[in-house]
């Protein structure tokens, strides 16, 4: 029986202010997918014109400004390729209520579309994850990474969709799994299962196997990165437990 596919959507959106009750709105939209923990390579982005001014401070953190999106599509005209894209996959979205709550206060504009976010997909809130996980510690976007040891140096400004491609290393490390988009993308390595018998002729021919052992560094290496799996995966690292 083939495996059941589990599909995921990693998203993050940004606005042009912090409340809908301001009818602030969404002006960029980023989401990637990840099948079966791994990633596909396909994500959605979209860059929206408001039909409103940006805060001050909105700007300060997106650094997208009205200028650019002058010529943006409005969210109406993107809504159908987006939710083709999220239609029945697990959202993961840091501090999910935000995004959702803009989400559905953009849907609601739309005079013919009466789903909702939840209508259309599921959804998974890694800010919850990451308090139930670490109470007591901060647990924003950048304090996962320097925790799970995410490279975030290019985070300079807050982007949508570089911001979904990080939550997803930081869901995989949070989850006990695969710590890197990069790991994902590479070709699946085919195996030869048939078993082939060398005559002694030919074992001769090959001479006898050179075995290499680890240097002390490298077995060094070894142990820090078994050290990392083990925190990340709260002591479930089968390698160490097998020692």
């Amino acid at each position: 029986m083939a495996e059941q596919q589990k599909r995921q959507v990693v998203l993050d959106t940004e606005t042009t202010g912090l409340s809908t009750a301001d009818d602030h709105r969404i002006i960029e939209i980023g989401c990637v997918e990840v099948i079966n923990r791994r990633a596909t390579g396909e994500t959605f982005h979209q860059y929206i014109n408001p039909e409103r001014a940006i805060d001050a401070g909105a700007l300060e953190v997106h650094g997208i400004s009205s200028e650019f999106l002058a010529d943006k599509p409005k969210f109406a005209e993107i809504s159908h390729d987006f939710l083709q894209f999220i239609a029945g996959a697990e959202l993961i979205i840091h501090n999910a209520a935000f995004d959702v709550g803009f989400l559905d206060h953009e849907l609601k504009k739309i005079k013919t579309e009466t789903r909702r976010i939840k209508d259309v997909c599921t959804v998974l809130d890694t800010l919850k994850l990451a308090r139930d996980k670490h109470p007591g510690q901060k647990n924003n976007l950048d304090a996962l990474c320097k925790r799970y040891e995410i490279d975030n140096s290019n985070r300079e400004l807050h982007g949508a969709l570089l911001d979904s491609e990080i939550l997803a290393d930081v869901y995989l490390a949070m989850t006990g799994g695969q710590v890197s988009l990069s790991l994902a993308a590479d070709e699946p390595v085919a195996v030869n299962h048939q078993t082939d018998t060398l005559s002694p002729t030919s074992q001769k021919q090959r001479g006898r196997l050179k075995v290499i052992k680890a240097n002390e560094v490298e077995l060094s290496a070894h142990d820090a990165s078994l050290q990392r799996l083990e925190n990340a995966s709260d002591g479930q690292c089968i390698w160490l437990a097998e020692q």
